[in-house]
């Protein structure tokens, strides 16, 4: 049998004059401490999914995880292959064989919406990865940095902001004859990250003149270390937010190029379904063409959203003892939207009792 952990008695005697008294304290032995540290792990990790916690974001995760779950099987979701051809069963409204109908030229609109899945989360995410990199280096170096050199990182962020970036994105894509994934996501980036390192640098520049920047400062600690350990723990509601809101922009960008026929229509994602639905005259007759389609847009667009107001309320404090009064009032069973705050009795105390009192 492994014996127990035993604890380390450590002599503690007081200061000042007169006879030492001894006491015996037991400290934490190598399994206390072990525990300790796995209960430190564990309330960090928890403090830091604390943003996720709420109704909100935890219902847009679930219907994200549920298109990613989606894009990751898609081979096995799909019944056909999307690009399969059956010119015998052409513009059929949905049935149990055709699951969403099927396109003037046979083609399976449901196998279509499952791979288009893969290929709108690729492209978001790879375009959100690249632009966040580039707002937080760009944002928290001007935000910490001070005189000429955070002066022009700003205005590079500023000049980002004011160039449109449909037209810059249609220009770069056009350069292509079938650009690869890589190169929309890219694309998408590169005019994505701006707004993004505003907020950061407007973050930054409140952080550092806190004390324990200071602290970090005086004790010589390198600039590196300032920003990724001290900073950016603190940044980190921020850039979730950002990174969600950077990724809407991105799906939207790419579903739009596919749309206006800039992206190949060799790279199939819900944007080149509805190009195809737009370009044979599909609306209004055969809505199982665009009409699914759509709705995905628009319930990812929904799922990212309701992450974002997630931790716009874990952020914001008044968002978040709002929410959580509300949803105390509602576990009370009381009208939240009431005019007028309800007030109930005390059981045991009378109305003559209080006006006496008074």
């Amino acid at each position: 049998m492994t014996k127990p952990a035993e604890k380390t008695p450590v002599i503690i005697q007081p200061v000042g004059a007169g006879a030492p008294e001894t006491a015996a304290v037991l400290t934490d032995g190598p399994g206390d401490r072990a525990t300790h540290g796995e209960r430190t792990f564990l309330s960090q990790l928890r403090a830091s999914l604390a943003m996720f916690s709420n109704p909100k974001s935890a219902t847009g995760l679930i219907i994200l995880g549920v298109f990613i779950l989606v894009a990751i099987f898609a081979p096995l979701i799909a019944p056909t292959d999307p690009n399969a051809q059956n010119l015998n069963a052409t513009l059929q409204p949905p049935s149990f064989q055709h699951l969403l109908g099927t396109t003037h030229i046979g083609q399976d609109v449901f196998s279509q919406l499952v791979y288009g899945t893969r290929g709108v989360l690729v492209v978001g995410f790879l375009a959100t990865i690249m632009a966040t990199v580039v707002a937080i280096a760009v944002g928290v170096t001007a935000g910490y940095l001070r005189g000429w050199k955070s002066e022009s990182l700003s205005a590079l962020s500023n000049v980002f902001l004011v160039i449109p970036g449909l037209p810059l994105m249609i220009i770069v894509a056009s350069q292509f004859q079938d650009p690869p994934l890589w190169i929309i996501a890219a694309v998408l980036g590169f005019t994505g990250w701006a707004w993004g390192a505003r907020v950061l640098r407007a973050q930054t520049m409140s952080l550092r003149n806190r004390d324990f920047i200071q602290a970090a400062r005086a004790n010589g600690e390198p600039l590196h270390r300032i920003i990724l350990v001290e900073m950016l723990p603190n940044l980190m509601a921020i850039i979730a937010s950002s990174f969600v809101g950077t990724m809407t922009a991105a799906v939207l960008g790419l579903t739009t190029l596919a749309f206006i026929g800039v992206i190949p229509v060799s790279n199939l994602n819900w944007g080149t379904i509805l190009f195809w639905a737009q370009q044979n005259n599909a609306f209004p007759d055969y809505w199982w063409w665009y009409v699914p389609a759509g709705l995905c847009i628009a319930l990812l667009g929904v799922a990212l959203s309701l992450i974002n107001f997630g931790i716009d309320e874990y952020v914001n404090p008044r968002l978040r003892s709002a929410g959580e009064r509300a949803r105390l009032m509602k576990r009370k069973g009381m009208n939240v939207h009431a005019a007028v705050t309800q007030v109930r009795a005390v059981p045991g105390v009378s109305s003559t009792a209080k006006g006496n009192d008074a």
